[in-house]
C-alpha cells in the first residue's frame, strides 16, 4: 500500500492551473506589481526563491566541488571600454521589427516564429490532426501572447515550406527576416498591422559612473569579461598550470525587446558561468573517459540546415570522435551539462543538445552547443556550451597590453638554428641618419628565406632594400652581418582556449517547475509538483493531529533532530483538515510528511509519507528520522524505505 504507482498523465498539461499554482503560492510574480508592473522583471517568493538556491547549491557541488573550480564574484558595473574590445558594444544586438501603426516593437524571429508555428497549428486543426484550441480564460483575453490558431489548410508545399524556415530559424540574419516577413505576410498578430524593416537593438543597459558621468559603463548581459581580465590572478593562483576552471553565480542584465515569456524572457536573471582554460593544442580532457559512453540528443547544424529538427541519439564519445563535437572538453561539459539537468528534475526525454548554426554563432565562437528544455513555450535554451577560442583574452590583451598568457616549461627544451641579422652600431647610424629605423624594420621583418638571399648578396660584396615608398638603401657587410645562430626554447607562451558552459537558472527553474506539474488522478484539482528531494524548497512537513500542549514537546523534538541532521522542515499545525494541510505542501513540492498523533505522545511512534504516491510507513520516532534523513540526501530511495519500514494501515492503537 505504501509503494503506490502513480499516473501522473491522467489529465493533460493545463497551463492555467499551472500558473495559478505558481501564483497563488507566490513561487515568483511580477516585480513592482501594485505599481503596474515592468515586463522582464520578477520576483522570487519564498517557495521560489528557496528552489532558486537548492539548484544553485547543488550546481555548486557539481561543478565547483566535483571539478575543483576556482570560485569568482566579480562586479555588475563595468566600464565601457570593457564591452567595447570585447565587441559587446558592437554586436550583442537582437533585430526588432516596429509596428507601422502603433509602434509596438517585437522581436523579428520570434514573431516569424509565432505567427509560423500558429499557421502550422491551424493546418492541423483544419484537418482534423489537433483538438479545438482551449477556451481563452477571461482573465487572459487581454495578456498579449503567441499568435492565435485559425484553422486554415495550406498546401503540403508550404506546410514544408514553414517548417524548413523554422528549423533554420536562428540561421538567418536580419535582412533575410524582413524577407520572410513580406513574403509571408508577417503581420503584429496583436494588430494585424504591417511592421517595419528589422533594425539591430543592443541589449546592454548603458549607465555611467561617477557623480559627473565621466566614465560611462555597462550593467554586465553575462559574467564572462569579469573571469577574463582576472586571469593572471587566476593563473597564479593555480600554480600556473593548466588546465583550470573558474566559475561564478551572479546576476546579469539583457534590455529584452519584448519579454512575454514570464521567466524564461527577462531583463534581469541570475546566470550560473564556467570558464575552462586548455591549451589550444590539447584539448583533451582527464575525465573524458567517465562520459565517453554518455547517450544525448543531437541535433547538429547540418540536420537543421536540411530543413529538419530530429534529433539523434548519440554517445559523446562517438560525436567527439566524428568531428561533430569539436573536442573532448566540450563534450565532456555536454554530459556533465545533461547529468545535472536530469538530477535536480529535467525530463531526459524532453531534454535536446542543439548546435548553433554559422549565422547563429556568437562572434567570439567556434563551436557551440544549447542545452535546449522543452516546455509549454516550445524549446528553450537553458545552458550554452560555447568553444570561445582564445578571443577573449587575446583582444584584452591586445587592448591593454598586459599578458594574459601561460608560460609552461617545457620538459625537453626545442632547439633551432635561424639566420639573425645584426646591424654595426657605429657605422650603420652614421651612414644612414634617420633612415635607420626604416631599413632596421625592413630587415627585421624578413623571414628565413628573405634573409638568406640578403646573406649571399652580402658575401658577394653588398646587397640592396627597398622601402615601401620606393627608396633604396645598398648595404655592406661593414654594415650589416647575417648569420646562423642556435636558440634554446625552455618556455612555452601560449593564450589559452576557454570552454564557456553558460546556465539560465530562471530559465532551468521554469522548465523543472513545468515538468515537476501533474494533477491527481482522482481529482484534477489537486496540483503537485514533484520536485526531486535535493532541491524541493522544504525538505519534510511536520504534522502534528493535535493542537493540544501535550505535541509540543515531540514538535520540537522531531524539528530539532531533522535539523541536527541537516534536514530542512516546516511544521504546519494549523486548523485545517490533515488532508488539506498535505494537499497544500504538495502543490509547494514537499517530498515528505511526519505525522504526529495521539499514538506518537504514547508509544513514540511516527508515520511517514510520500508525496508522489501518498503512501504511509510507520516506525519509531528516531528510525523514522533516520530513514527520511537518508531519503531527504538521496542515499536510498522510497522502495528501500518500504522495505524498512511496514506500511501504515490508518490505524494505531493507543493504550
Amino acid at each position: 500500500m505504501a509503494n503506490i504507482e502513480v499516473n501522473r498523465t491522467a489529465h493533460p498539461f493545463d497551463k492555467t492551473r499551472f500558473e495559478a499554482l505558481l501564483n497563488r503560492r507566490f513561487f515568483y510574480a511580477p516585480a513592482f506589481e501594485i505599481y503596474g508592473g515592468i515586463a522582464g522583471l520578477y520576483d522570487y517568493g519564498p517557495p521560489g526563491s528557496s528552489l532558486q538556491s537548492n539548484i544553485i547549491s547543488e550546481w555548486r557541488k557539481h561543478f565547483i566541488v566535483e571539478e575543483h573550480m576556482l570560485e569568482v564574484d566579480t562586479t555588475i558595473m563595468t566600464p565601457a571600454p570593457v564591452f567595447e574590445t570585447s565587441g559587446h558594444v558592437a554586436r550583442f544586438a537582437d533585430w526588432m521589427v516596429k509596428d507601422l501603426k502603433t509602434g509596438e516593437v517585437l522581436r523579428a524571429d520570434h514573431l516569424v516564429k509565432n505567427v509560423l508555428e500558429a499557421r502550422l497549428a491551424g493546418d492541423k486543426e483544419a484537418r482534423g490532426l489537433a483538438g479545438a484550441p482551449p477556451k481563452e480564460d477571461d482573465k487572459k483575453k487581454k495578456k498579449k501572447d503567441k499568435a492565435k490558431p485559425t484553422a486554415v489548410k495550406l498546401s503540403d508545399e508550404q506546410v514544408v515550406e514553414y517548417e524548413t524556415i523554422l528549423a533554420q530559424l536562428d540561421n538567418y540574419s536580419g535582412p533575410e527576416l524582413g524577407e520572410l516577413c513580406r513574403k509571408y505576410n508577417i503581420r503584429n498578430p496583436d494588430t494585424d498591422n504591417e511592421v517595419s524593416e528589422p533594425q539591430q537593438f543592443n541589449l546592454m543597459f548603458a549607465s555611467s559612473i561617477g557623480p559627473t558621468g565621466q566614465h560611462p559603463g555597462y550593467l554586465r548581459p553575462e559574467t564572462a569579461q569579469g573571469h577574463f581580465l582576472n586571469f593572471s590572478r587566476l593563473l597564479e593562483f593555480n600554480n600556473g598550470r593548466i588546465p583550470f576552471a573558474s566559475a561564478q553565480i551572479g546576476r546579469s542584465f539583457r534590455n529584452e525587446i519584448s519579454p512575454r515569456a514570464g521567466l524564461l524572457r527577462v531583463r534581469e536573471f541570475t546566470m550560473a558561468e564556467i570558464e575552462h582554460y586548455v591549451d589550444p593544442e590539447d584539448k583533451r580532457h582527464d575525465r573524458f573517459s567517465e562520459v565517453r559512453d554518455v547517450e544525448l540528443d543531437l541535433l547538429d547544424r547540418d540536420t537543421q540546415a536540411s530543413g529538419s529538427t530530429k534529433v539523434t541519439r548519440t554517445k559523446i564519445g562517438d560525436a567527439v570522435d566524428k568531428g561533430i563535437i569539436a573536442n573532448e572538453t566540450l563534450g565532456y561539459f555536454l554530459a556533465r551539462i545533461n547529468q545535472f539537468l536530469v538530477k535536480i528534475g529535467i525530463n531526459p526525454a524532453r531534454l535536446r543538445f542543439r548546435q548553433h548554426m554559422s549565422n547563429e554563432m556568437a562572434h567570439y565562437a567556434t563551436d557551440c552547443w544549447d542545452a535546449e528544455i522543452q516546455n509549454s513555450y516550445g524549446w528553450t535554451e537553458c545552458v550554452g556550451c560555447a568553444d570561445r577560442a582564445a578571443y577573449d583574452l587575446s583582444v584584452h590583451s591586445a587592448k591593454t597590453g598586459h599578458p594574459l598568457v601561460v608560460r609552461q616549461a617545457l620538459k625537453e627544451p626545442i632547439v633551432t638554428e635561424k639566420l639573425v641579422a645584426e646591424f654595426n652600431k657605429k657605422t650603420f647610424g652614421k651612414t644612414f641618419g634617420k633612415d635607420s629605423a626604416v631599413i632596421s624594420t625592413l630587415v627585421g621583418g624578413m623571414d628565413e628565406a628573405l634573409l638568406a638571399k640578403l646573406q649571399g648578396e652580402l658575401a658577394q660584396g653588398s646587397t640592396t632594400v627597398t622601402s615601401s615608398d620606393g627608396r633604396e638603401f645598398k648595404l655592406t657587410p661593414d654594415l650589416l652581418t647575417i648569420e646562423k645562430r642556435t636558440f634554446k626554447q625552455s618556455i612555452r607562451e601560449f593564450t589559452p582556449n576557454v570552454i564557456e558552459p553558460s546556465f539560465g537558472l530562471g530559465r532551468i527553474l521554469y522548465a523543472l517547475l513545468e515538468h515537476s506539474f501533474w494533477s491527481r488522478e482522482q481529482d484534477v484539482e489537486r496540483g503537485v509538483l514533484s520536485l526531486p528531494a535535493v532541491v524541493a524548497p522544504t525538505k519534510v512537513l511536520i504534522v502534528p493531529l493535535s493542537a493540544k500542549p501535550e505535541f509540543d514537546p515531540l514538535v520540537r523534538e522531531v524539528s530539532a533532530k531533522l535539523r541536527k541532521s541537516g534536514v530542512f522542515s516546516r511544521v504546519d499545525d494549523s486548523n485545517t483538515s490533515i488532508g488539506k494541510r498535505y494537499a497544500r505542501n504538495d502543490e509547494l513540492g514537499t517530498p515528505y510528511g511526519l505525522t504526529l498523533d495521539f499514538a506518537s505522545v504514547a508509544k513514540r511512534t511516527m508515520t511517514l509519507r510520500e508525496r508522489d504516491t501518498t503512501g504511509q510507513l510507520i516506525g519509531d520516532i528516531d528510525e523514522v528520522i533516520a530513514i527520511v534523513t537518508e531519503l531527504v540526501n538521496g542515499t536510498i530511495d522510497w522502495a528501500e524505505a518500504c522495505r524498512r519500514l511496514p506500511a501504515y494501515d490508518g490505524v494505531q492503537a493507543v493504550e
